[in-house]
């Protein structure tokens, strides 16, 4: 020991990296404080103080717009380039930066806030002797700290004492790997006797433990004590004593524990990833577009600029009078590049990138208020944590869902059971309420009924055995509550177990204490002790679980329950009296999505027990093979069993869960789930929420080795190849994959099959699966699959996954907030998904679609005309338009039809969207938005501006006034603009699919605005110098008939073209939502719900032929150590305080 000692104060070990190994002082600060390990306190959001500069200009500026727009703020800044003033672009830029800038920092400050939160809880720390009361943040690495039932674990720690026997404690972990059992954990045996601060303060010693990893299931170290109470000794640790951040303490009054890993060295932030910079497919599409119109300007202006050059070396004896320079060609060659790049630049439109920060912050804002998705039980309305990512809820084609409080809403209940061939309910419909016909009970008896049932000598001993099983055969803790009643907690590392025992309560059998070889049952009002001679423990192999017992009038009897296929087969011969009609019930049960269990028993002799008893004793003490010889001799008492019935638990689905499912796979969406928890309990919820139906062939793969994986996976994907176009059935087929083989399909060589075979399937889903294998199958689909992918879970196992999609959304579920906090959408329920993205998607996508397309319409229909203007005066960047007008023309005249149409538009109501999820898919195929319609626009904004322009001109050519006096450029000018201004705003009108009083607000406002604004600005600008253009305009325009002939005739040209082009394509070359729409507008009436009945029957005749093949069950529970726990307690003792 004194080696160890020695090896302690060499500070190189404590050095995380530098000797293997971490070194952790117990309760010594000073003596941690060398080793530099990072403090407590967690942070998830996207920026902080030293970061958000670089990072936001990075974000902002990887936006193609934005760079362009960076480029001619700066050459406008050259003298004699800029045919525009030098302002004109800088601070429209500055502008969008500020307000994107500030929309960041919003949303960020919310994660900041959550962060902070978190931080602040409050954790007891153990300084001299006494516990004091600390934020997280200040938990360091060496503390000892007090964590008390249903508290957060603060940091990753090592058990030391608890209030339960021998340092037992119960932990709930869903928040870490999705399961609902709880785990066991335990101290050490010697220091499982510090039971007060005091004695846990005189520990002395050090820790030697595995340095900071992601691996939620292993750990290694050593505790080291140079003293105190225990002496000096030393000690392994394993992963029974560690407790690990995100976890839950659940029945156990109180902790001590010593802290190991701090803030970002935990195990549950090492499975976190950074929070992601998520840019959209739209973006990404508008981004690549705005590389080709740039280039298209690049063209332009290099065109316009060879046409200077050309125009004025052929005329320069014509153009003395500008006093050209000699020999500078070269030069002024590129000055002009750089000029018609600045007269040309806005074919970009600088407001599109502000404009669509403020239409998502909208749409954001009606996510955040539509009452549809408000949960009134929790007052939690849905959230759009971020504004960035709307149009992307459109567009979904995979969803990756987390099991656990996702689906389901983490509560078992008791709800059926089958007993004697006669059914019993908690609640029975009047339909289905029990008669006899033909001497035989038919339909099901309530609870109450039951309970009359048990004074019926006829049926009094099979009832009354049941519900003894129920109340005896289990390894479930009684926790006596210091409340009014006096209830009872019942402590259960099954939940199945934990509804079974208080169902049996329900019904009178109330187990109320547990001793190391007893439990006492009251049953009917009297108290009942039963010794527990044997426990044989579940596994998954076993699918079983049973107890010998010495019942109060001395017989012995083995109770059993199980998975049906498993006990049907242990049944004595002589006793099958109602089997066929147990399993016609087993049937229903599973039907309504019931998780079931068999009941059987069979009395034991003395003479037949003591002799299986010495089998038992020899092979729970055998070196070799433990576990095996236990399961063997288990089976030879495990035999002859007489059925007593079955019982049915419901695995509590969140409200909707089947029918959003449903839906959404209607939508064209995959769902993938991805989950901590067991294979058999992930398969039953699978079928329960439809995910899974039931003609469904199963791909199960459970494989050891990389080898056998990729062997099945390659043979499975062969099988399905040779018979793709024969009998198999792409829609019927789903892979089940646990967490061993995935590790090895997500190796480079297999990931391809994996990912193959997956896609092929319509369901997936993924057991047993650690937070960070959920981030690499959602990084695998993504890198491969050029498809958008939303991932959705509860709890801070599901972070990674989160982060990793196109698009997070967290439920603000049991499991806590981690995942809310985390995600790009939080929503309360599974449910609000479906309008989440078939309502608010959809509208966001086309929305979001349409606004920019006419963005980019408008702008490029009036800065072509710059282009054909430059035809008329020798290329010398001439503008034809005042400049302070060309940059209001972006910022006020037509910039509010793209928010009417990007915020308020509806190509669909919300009814029609979620009645025909099948409109969903144009999201998917990018009908809205794509390189075609992007160019469709592009090239139909040319045309009206070679209309606008060039007839325009004609109209304009003999432009005297009856006193003889023209008008000139700037009325030539005004009139050209007032054209082209209603020419788009009546395109808005065109492509407008609902009328709000905000559109008519927007459309026609807008050109009020204009007609306005124009003779206030022509007065009042020249007067201050801001512009001299437009001093005396007024009269040349406003009575001149040919502005109005142009202002009226030439929109009317343009926009014939694009009105006959709708009327053909809505009537020759339809679209489903084009025939929806007309459903809509007319209110036909569905034909569907007449074929749901027929879809009913076939959906209930499939799923018996599914459980005639295959009847599952499900039965969660920790394997191995139950009985081992159950024999340290006395329940009838007193708890320590921990004080």
């Amino acid at each position: 020991m004194g080696g160890e000692a020695t090896e302690v104060s060499a500070p190189a070990f404590g050095v995380d990296g530098s000797g293997g190994f971490r070194m952790v002082h117990i309760g010594n600060r000073e003596g941690n404080a060398q080793y530099k390990y990072k403090h407590n306190k967690v942070s998830t959001a996207k920026y902080n103080i030293a970061t958000f500069l670089p990072k936001f200009l990075f974000e902002q500026f990887s936006k193609y717009a934005n760079l362009f727009f960076l480029f001619t703020g700066c050459i406008q800044q050259l003298n004699g380039v800029s045919p525009t003033s030098r302002w004109t672009t800088i601070v429209p830029l500055a502008v969008v930066l500020a307000a994107t800038a500030v929309k960041e920092l919003a949303e960020d400050m919310k994660r900041h806030r959550s962060d902070s939160d978190m931080n602040k809880s409050a954790a007891r720390v153990l300084v001299g002797t006494a516990f004091e009361e600390r934020a997280w943040r200040d938990v360091a690495v060496g503390d000892i700290v007090r964590v008390e039932n249903k508290e957060a674990i603060p940091a990753d720690i090592v058990i030391l004492s608890s209030s339960e026997p021998e340092g037992i404690c119960y932990i709930e972990t869903s928040n870490l790997d999705g399961e609902t059992n709880l785990k066991v954990k335990q101290g050490l045996p010697e220091t499982a006797q510090l039971l007060t601060p005091s004695d846990v303060g005189d520990l002395r010693g050090h820790l030697k433990t595995e340095l900071p990893n992601d691996s939620l299931y292993t750990f290694e170290g050593t505790l080291v004590s140079e003293g105190g109470r225990i002496g000096f000794k030393e000690f392994s640790l394993d992963p029974t004593q560690v407790l690990l951040r995100g976890a839950i303490l659940r029945n156990t009054d109180w902790i001590y524990a010593v802290v190991v890993f701090t803030g970002h060295d935990t195990k549950l932030m090492r499975n976190a990833t950074a929070a992601p910079i998520k840019r959209t497919n739209v973006e990404k599409t508008t981004n690549r577009q705005i590389i080709f119109l740039f280039i298209i300007l690049l063209l332009l202006a290099v065109l316009s600029a060879l046409g200077s050059q050309v125009l004025t070396s052929r005329n320069r004896d014509q153009l003395a009078y500008l006093l050209l320079p000699e020999g500078e060609g070269a030069k002024t060659f590129v000055k002009n590049i750089l000029t018609f790049i600045i007269l040309y630049n806005n074919l970009i439109p600088i407001s599109l990138i502000v404009t669509m920060e403020v239409v998502k912050f909208q749409q954001a804002q009606l996510i955040n208020a539509d009452l549809d998705m408000y949960d009134e039980d929790s007052d939690t309305p849905a959230l759009a944590r971020t504004s960035s990512l709307v149009e992307e809820l459109g567009q979904i084609e995979y969803i990756f869902s987390d099991k656990t409080g996702t689906l389901t809403c983490n509560i078992m209940e008791f709800r059926q059971c089958s007993i004697g061939g006669v059914m019993y309910s908690d609640i029975v419909e009047a339909g289905k309420r029990a008669r006899v016909v033909n001497g035989e009970v038919v339909g099901q008896y309530d609870f109450t009924q039951l309970k009359e049932h048990m004074q019926e000598n006829e049926r009094n001993t099979l009832l009354f055995e049941f519900f003894q099983l129920l109340a005896t055969c289990h390894t479930v803790i009684p926790e006596h509550q210091n409340d009014a009643a006096n209830s009872i907690e019942y402590q259960a590392s099954s939940p199945d177990e934990g509804a079974l025992v208080k169902g049996a309560s329900l019904i009178d059998f109330v187990f109320h204490t547990r001793k190391p070889r007893s439990i006492t049952v009251n049953v009917m009002g009297v108290d009942k002790e039963y010794e527990v001679l044997n426990i044989n423990e579940f596994n998954s192999t076993r699918k079983r679980m049973s107890a010998v017992l010495r019942c109060p009038d001395g017989s012995i009897k083995l109770y059993c329950k199980g998975a049906d296929t498993v006990i049907l087969e242990r049944l004595d011969e002589s006793a099958t009296a109602f089997v066929q009609i147990t399993l016609k019930h087993l049937e229903e049960y599973a039907t309504e999505g019931l998780r079931t269990l068999c009941i059987a028993m069979r009395d034991i002799s003395e003479d037949e027990y003591k002799k299986w008893n010495a089998m038992h004793a020899k092979a729970s003490t055998t070196l070799t093979n433990r576990q095996q010889e236990l399961d063997r001799v288990a089976e030879l008492i495990e035999r002859d069993l007489v059925l007593l019935g079955a019982t049915a638990i419901e695995d509590k689905l969140q409200d909707g869960v089947p029918q959003t499912i449903y839906t959404l796979a209607q939508a064209g969406i995959k769902i993938w789930v991805l989950t901590g928890d067991r294979q058999e309990t992930a398969i039953n919820i699978g079928y329960s929420c439809k995910l899974i139906q039931e003609d469904f062939s199963l791909i199960i793969c459970n494989e050891t080795t990389h080898w056998e994986t990729k062997e099945f996976l390659q043979k499975k994907l062969d099988a399905i190849r040779e018979g793709h176009g024969s009998n198999i059935d792409l829609e019927s087929l789903a892979l089940i994959i646990d967490g061993r083989s995935l590790d090895f399909a997500l190796e480079k060589d297999i990931e391809m099959l994996f990912l193959e075979l997956a896609t092929l399937c319509k369901a997936v889903v993924c057991c047993r699966v650690s937070p960070l294998q959920k981030a690499l199958v959602v990084k695998l689909v993504k890198r491969r699959r050029k498809a958008i992918l939303l991932a959705i879970g509860d709890g801070a196992n599901d972070v990674s996954m989160i982060q990793a999609a196109h698009v997070g959304v967290g439920i603000s579920g049991q499991e806590g907030l981690q995942a809310a906090r985390s995600a790009d959408f939080a929503i309360a329920q599974f449910r609000y998904l479906r309008k989440l993205l078939l309502v608010h998607g959809a509208w966001s996508y086309h929305r979001l679609s349409k606004m920019i397309l006419f963005s980019f319409y408008k702008n490029i229909t009036l800065y072509i005309t710059q282009f054909w203007y430059a035809f008329f005066n020798v290329f010398s960047g001439q503008t034809v338009y005042e400049s302070w007008s060309i940059t209001f023309y972006t910022v006020f005249f037509t910039v509010m039809p793209p928010f009417a149409i990007g915020v308020f538009d509806q190509f669909l109501n919300a009814r029609s969207l979620d009645r025909y999820p099948e409109m969903y898919k144009m999201g998917q195929k990018r009908i809205f938005f794509n390189v075609k319609s992007f160019w469709g626009w592009a090239i139909n904004a040319f045309y009206h501006s070679l209309i606008l322009f060039f007839l325009g001109t004609t109209i304009m050519l003999n432009d005297m006034e009856h006193d003889g006096i023209g008008g000139g450029q700037w009325v030539y000018g005004v009139i050209i603009y007032t054209a082209v201004l209603i020419t788009v705003l009546m395109k808005a009108a065109l492509i407008t699919n609902m009328w709000t009083k905000w559109t008519v607000i927007a459309i026609p406002g807008s050109l009020v605005l204009w007609l306005i604004f124009l003779p206030i600005y022509s007065v009042i600008a020249p007067k201050f110098g801001t512009s001299t253009e437009y001093d005396g305009i007024l009269p040349h325009i406003y009575a001149n008939a040919k502005f109005w002939l142009s202002v009226i005739l030439l929109p009317v040209l343009c926009m014939t073209r694009d009105y006959g082009y709708k009327f053909l394509k809505r009537m020759y070359f339809t679209k489903a939502y084009h025939i929806v729409q007309e459903i809509q507008k007319f209110n036909i009436p569905d034909y569907r719900p007449r074929m749901e009945r027929f879809k009913k029957a076939v959906h209930k005749a499939r799923l018996l032929q599914r459980l005639r093949r295959t009847r599952g069950y499900a039965f969660s529970q920790n394997e191995g150590g139950q009985e081992k726990v159950i024999r340290a307690y006395d329940t009838t003792m007193q708890k320590p305080s921990g004080y």
